[in-house]
This record gives C-alpha cells, structure tokens and sequence, in this order.
C-alpha cells in the first residue's frame, strides 16, 4: 500500500475553513514542494549538479535524465524561495548553487557531475529544454543565488546556457526554451544581438500559432493540449511578469485571460485535468496557467476560484498514488502508467509539475490565498461550451462534477507529415476525452473512435480536418471530418472519407457520422467511453439510427484510470454513403467530488452493472429522444424532456476518385440548428 503524501510530506491539517473545497492553503503548497524537493535530492550526485532518479531511462540517456532531475526540481526550489522573499530554510539554493558549480566545469565531458552539451533538438536536444528551468530557476533567485556565484561561475553558466540559443530547436513550444535563457540573461545585463534574436524569434512564431479564442497552436499544425499552460502561456507572460514589462504582459497577459475562460472548465469536480494530449505525466502541471493568471492578475477567475482550480489540481494526485514510498513522482498519471508516457519520458520528467509551483509566487496575503475557495467551473451549473478555434466542445455536469472535452480540431500531425495509421495517438485521435476516463492503449480496441474496417484493417483517425464549433443555452456541438488510413494494404481507400458531428446536451451526447465513398463489404464501428465495469464511472452507447450488433468488447491493458476496462462497440455493414446516430454517456455515481470527500472517483462499492448500456437500434430511447428522423443527409432529433429538435445536415459530396483531398467543390459543410418548437 502507498503511504499517502500527506504523511510523506508533513502536510498540515486541513483548514476548511478558508479551503471549504479542498482543505489545502498555501501552506500545503508550501510542504508539498519541500517534500518533493528533500525526496529527490536523496539521489543527487557527489557534486549535485545531477539528480539521478532511479527508473528506466528516456531515449535520451541517463546524463540527460540526470541534468532534468536538476533544472526541474529547481525550478520548484525557485517558487518556492521566491514565494517566500528569499527564505530558504532548507538549504535548497546553496545545493543549486554547488551543482551549478559542478556541471559547468567540463560541459560534455562523461564523468559523474558534467551536464550535457546543448545541441539541435534531432542531435541532443533534450539539455535545450532544461536549460530554461535552470536559467528560470536562476532568474527567480538571483538576490539569493546568481548574485553570490564567483564570477568565473557565472561565465561558465553563460556559457553553457548560451547553446540554447546556438542551435536548432524542435518547431513548437521548444523556441521558448532559448527565449527564457535569453531574458535570463539579459536581466543579469549580459544581453546582445543573440539574446535579442532568440526573443524576437520565439515571439514571431508565436504569434503566427496563436488560433483564437485564448489558444496556440504547438507549432505550425493542430495540436492542441496542455502546453497551452503549461509553455505557451507560461513563459512569455511570466517573463514580462518579472521584467516588469507592462506592454508585453498586456498582450501575453489578455490572451491567457481568454484561454482560462475555456480551460478553467477543464478540470473536474474532484480536481482532475483533463486526460489529453501529450507528456500527461506533468500531472498537476495543468494548473500552473490558472496559477499564474491569478499572480499576475490577468484571469477571468475569481481568488477563491483559481485558488480551488489549482489546489483541488495538486490534492486530486497526491492522494491517488502519484508519489510513491519514496516520495517520489512516478512516471504515470495516478500511479505508474507505462501507456501515459513518450518516448521522451524519463525519471525525472514528472518535475515538470513543478511549473504549478508558480502559485506561490503569490504571498500569503495575496487574494489567491487570503480569499476563501469558491466552486470550480465544473461544479456550477451544466455547461456546454465550444472553442471554435481548437475545433473542442466541453461538456460538463454538476451532478457528478465530470467534464468531457469532444475533439473535432487537435491531432498532433505536422503539416508535413504524412498520415500513417502506424503513428496514431491514442491521446489524440479519439473523438472524446474526459477528466474520469483515460484512452485504451494502441495495442486494445479504440474507445470513442469510428473505424471502418476494409478487407480485414480498422482504420485510424490521424489528420482531424475541423468543420465548426458553437453553443447556445444548454448545449453545443463541434464537427469534422477525416479521411480513414489503414495500417495494412493501401493507406487510403479512393473517395473514403468520414464526417463526424457531436452534440452535447446535459450529460448526453449525440453522435452522428457521414461515411462516404464506402467500398462493397465495408463495416463501420463506433465504441464509447472507457471504463471499469466494477467502478462508479458509468458508459452507455446507444444506436439511434443505422446501427447493428451492439456488444462490449474488452481493452485488458486497461486505461490509466482502471487496470481493465470494457468499450461499448456499435457496428453496421456500409456501402457507398451511410448516416449513423448514436446516443452516448458517461456519469459517475460517486457520491461528493474528491476536493470535499477524498474519495477517488474510480474505485467504490457502488454495486455495477452488469455491463455497459447499448442498445436500443434504429429507435427512439426512452426519456431521453424522442423521436429520431433520417432523410437523406438530414438527421432531426426530438428530446424527450422538453421536446427540442436538434437538426444535422451534411452537404458536399464524395471526393473525386484517388484523390487525398476532395476538390474545393466537394469541401465538407454541416449545419447544426437546435431549439425547442415554441423558440422564435
């Protein structure tokens, strides 16, 4: 059994007093990173320049590995110390310091203490990202720190820290990795044309990614994930932040304002982010956008608001095994979970959670502690919200404090890349993610993915081609369309392609799909969401129209929420052009949310069913639709509460034959009209 942090860290009592949600206050905040911190530091080198945590090594090797265990736990030491205005009780910033000391000496050299050259990011790239921990971790401390080093220190910190901006790095957020270690240096007055060139980069591109609605782009195609917080806002705003530079934190400062008025919403009732996109294993990290609108007071969010989103964040993996025994953060989500992690991923790649240590930079009369926590997004009333800019649509509920985010706009895929159903990405590619369900591994079935199957191979959903997004009272939807790649015989089937509508009311979620272009003896499939069948965490699929042979079929390599897990699975044999609809849901029975109660939302003794809910096909489902009309490439659906229509019409027809895009007359358009018969 793992012992809880609680007791590995010394937390404090809780004090629902002023934390009626979580309990946590700033004191939390301030034990949990000096846990974290005496644990890791048990496995520093002689000289500390490394941290060498025990685990498998990441592709980059364990001197890389070593260096991350420095540069990201120090980044923690430096909230944490200037949180505090510079009081160290620990003795954090003088084993930094040495370490510093000792890496820089003979960069490249293969001893026990060197650091890694910095190189270009397809050579040895992995040191360009730590280079910006270090040099942040250095700018937040310099009275402390920076300031006292002997002066050939700091020139061989310069020096090693200046190969960031030297060579080449990956084409996404890693261009603000030189451009922190550029302001750092250029604070501590040791700035020139490289430094300025480094910034003057990192900002151009980083405005040609910005898509609207508060959201970047990482890199230059669709994908859309936690980095968002966790780089692409974090970095240019906190370093107009401590540069006192009020133009460029207005600008950083209004787009991080719009992103948290979606991205708030993405964290349940219990305090989970949301499980999507890459380097999952960050955990906590999602909140550190939330923490740092509320420090520099560029947010949409009230004190107590933020203050619940990020607490109920930290509180939610500590107490789900994410520190082990020995205090240290394990490679996973909850506890260890091989199929969360990149090939990137190495022991000490979880300190990036570090990042939401930026909290603290906020003082203990700051509103963001002194203001009594308030309900988080989630906990409010049922929201439905789309992002038209990211192609997302966000659903969540109150009864059972679940969101759910439907992707019909991120896929991971550079526009240069090919589609190769061999490179799919679960934490991408899946039409749904939600904050109490993972995705199956790629070696089980699919959850929340229509395939269709051709002679024998399931195709993929690489490229996500967005056709809209919008929302009104009470509900939303968000389109797409892809063309379906095989990972055996031809990659593409000539004119194959698929349009895919969500439409999320209360807790439903209307599915509806377009196939066109199916070849003779095609079978579609649509499965649900994921989960312990001997859990709270309930999934139902239900055909509406078109549908056949629901059934459940098993993913035993489970999910990072359940070590075994069944999938809800709809088939139909389909030719030439078919429309499907599909009712699904996910719900949790637990009772209280994990901010109040503790519990974990995916273990309980709620008695199950015996299995998920499919069925009924081609009809109505009783209390919830009505009635369900099909003509030709129009679908209306009557609810059953209130007797709202919700009409999908797909237009534009089949691409022309071999073609990989269709012709500009054939570009896929859906409209979606929903409202009740007596609306205006």
């Amino acid at each position: 059994m793992t012992t809880s942090a609680a007791a590995l860290f010394g937390l404090p009592p809780e004090d629902r007093a002023s934390s009626p949600y979580t309990g946590y206050t700033r004191a939390h905040w301030e034990a949990a990173a000096d846990g974290m911190l005496d644990a890791a530091w048990k496995w520093a080198t002689p000289g500390g320049a490394r941290l060498d945590l025990p685990g498998p090594p990441s592709h980059s090797g364990v001197r890389s590995d070593g260096l991350e265990g420095y540069a990201r736990t120090f980044l923690a030491a430096g909230f944490r110390v200037a949180g505090a205005g510079g009081k160290d009780p620990n003795g954090l910033l003088e084993r930094y310091a040495d370490g510093l000391d000792a890496g820089t000496r003979a960069p490249g050299r293969d001893d026990a203490e060197s650091w890694p050259l910095i190189l270009d990011h397809d050579v040895q790239g992995q040191p360009m990202v730590e280079s910006a921990s270090v040099a942040l971790g250095l700018r937040l401390t310099r009275p402390w720190l920076w300031d006292r080093l002997p002066s050939d220190v700091r020139d061989r910190a310069e020096h090693w820290l200046r190969g960031a901006l030297r060579h080449v790095p990956a084409g996404n957020n890693w261009y603000l990795f030189p451009y922190t270690v550029a302001g750092f240096l250029e604070s501590v007055g040791r700035g020139d044309a490289e430094t300025a060139r480094a910034r003057e980069r990192a900002l151009e591109l980083l405005a040609g990614w910005y898509r609207g609605d508060g959201w970047y782009a990482d890199g230059d195609g669709r994908a859309f994930d936690h980095y968002n917080g966790w780089a692409l806002h974090l970095y240019p705003l906190l370093d107009a932040h401590l540069a006192g530079d009020a133009r460029e934190s207005a600008l950083h400062g209004a787009r991080l304002r719009e992103h948290l008025e979606s991205f708030s919403l993405m964290f349940g009732g219990d305090g989970a982010p949301l499980h999507f996109g890459r380097s999952l294993t960050y955990r906590f990290a999602a909140s550190a956008g939330v923490g740092l609108g509320a420090v520099t007071g560029h947010t949409p969010l009230a004190p107590g608001v933020s203050r619940r989103v990020v607490s109920g964040s930290l509180r939610y993996f500590l107490e789900r095994g994410a520190v082990g025994n020995d205090g240290l953060l394990s490679l996973g989500w909850h506890g260890p979970h091989a199929a969360t992690l990149q090939t990137y991923s190495g022991p000490a790649s979880p300190y990036w959670a570090s990042k939401a240590f930026v909290a603290l930079l906020a003082p203990a009369e700051h509103p963001l502690w002194a203001s009594p926590e308030e309900e988080a997004p989630s906990e409010g009333p049922d929201r439905v919200l789309s992002v038209p800019a990211a192609g997302f649509l966000l659903q969540s509920t109150r009864a059972d404090g679940v969101v759910r985010l439907h992707n019909h706009g991120s896929d991971h895929v550079r526009p240069d890349e090919g589609e190769s159903a061999a490179d799919e990405d679960p934490h991408y590619a899946r039409l749904a993610y939600s904050t109490v369900t993972g995705p199956t591994s790629a070696s089980n079935t699919a959850d929340n993915h229509l395939s269709v199957t051709v002679g024998g191979a399931r195709s993929a959903r690489r490229r996500i081609r967005p056709l809209g997004a919008g929302h009104g009272d009470g509900w939303g939807w968000a389109a797409s369309w892809h063309l379906p790649v095989f990972p055996a015989g031809p990659s593409t089937v000539p004119g194959l392609r698929v349009e895919s509508v969500t439409v999320a009311r209360g807790r439903h979620e209307l599915r509806v799909h377009r196939v066109l272009g199916a070849p003779d003896g095609a079978r579609a499939e649509l499965t649900g969401w994921a989960t312990d069948p001997g859990g709270p965490v309930r999934s139902r699929l239900r055909g509406l129209h078109g549908w056949e042979a629901p059934e459940d079929v098993r993913a035993p390599q489970g999910t990072a929420f359940a070590p075994w897990a069944t999938v809800p699975r709809l088939a139909a044999e389909v030719t030439g052009t078919v429309v499907l609809a599909a009712l699904a849901s996910l719900t949790t029975e637990t009772a209280g949310t994990a901010g109040t109660t503790g519990t974990t939302g995916t273990t309980g003794t709620t008695e199950p069913e015996a299995t998920p809910e499919t069925g009924p096909v081609d009809g109505a489902v009783d209390g919830v639709v009505e009635r369900v009309e099909v003509a030709g490439d129009t679908v209306e659906v009557r609810w059953a509460e209130d007797g709202a229509r919700t009409r999908i019409t797909f237009g534009g027809a089949a691409a022309p034959a071999g073609s990989v895009e269709p012709a500009v007359s054939a570009v896929p358009v859906v409209t979606v009209v929903h409202g009740r018969p007596d609306a205006p």
